[in-house]
Order: C-alpha cells, then structure tokens, then sequence
C-alpha cells in the first residue's frame, strides 16, 4: 500500500510541475500580447498548441495513476 501512495504522490507531482510550467509559458505568452498583431497571431497559436499538450498530458497522467492503481489492486 505504501508504493502505491509513492506512486500516485509521484505521478500527481509531475501534473503539479506540467501545469506550473504550462502556467509560466501562458504568463510570458500574455505579455509579448500587446506588442504587435504578429506576435498576437503568433500567441493565439501558441496558446492553443499549450492547451491541447495539457489536454493530452493531464489524460496521461491520469491514465498512469489507474494503471498503478489497477496494477495495485489487480483489478
């Protein structure tokens, strides 16, 4: 039971760190907004390109915690 917890500690962990650096990436994306219209098409691109990776990312992780669960418990 305890390397389960480790495991799932781990793997939430790793969710906090991709959604802290996903956060910084859309900080610094907002403030190069009000320079010009290129750099605002360029941004909107980004932003999108940002959420489909957390998207998939945070289905990842997600998916890792069930699999050490299911492994756990062998469902």
């Amino acid at each position: 039971m305890q390397n389960l917890f480790k495991e799932v500690n781990k793997k939430v962990n790793g969710l906090i760190w991709s959604l802290l650096s996903t956060g910084i990436i859309l900080m610094l994306l907002a403030i190069l907004v009000v320079w010009t219209d290129f750099i605002l098409r360029l941004v909107i691109g980004m932003f999108i390109l940002v959420v489909a990776y957390a998207f998939i990312y945070g289905a990842y992780k997600v998916w890792a915690i069930k699999r050490e669960v299911d492994k756990h418990f062998k469902f």
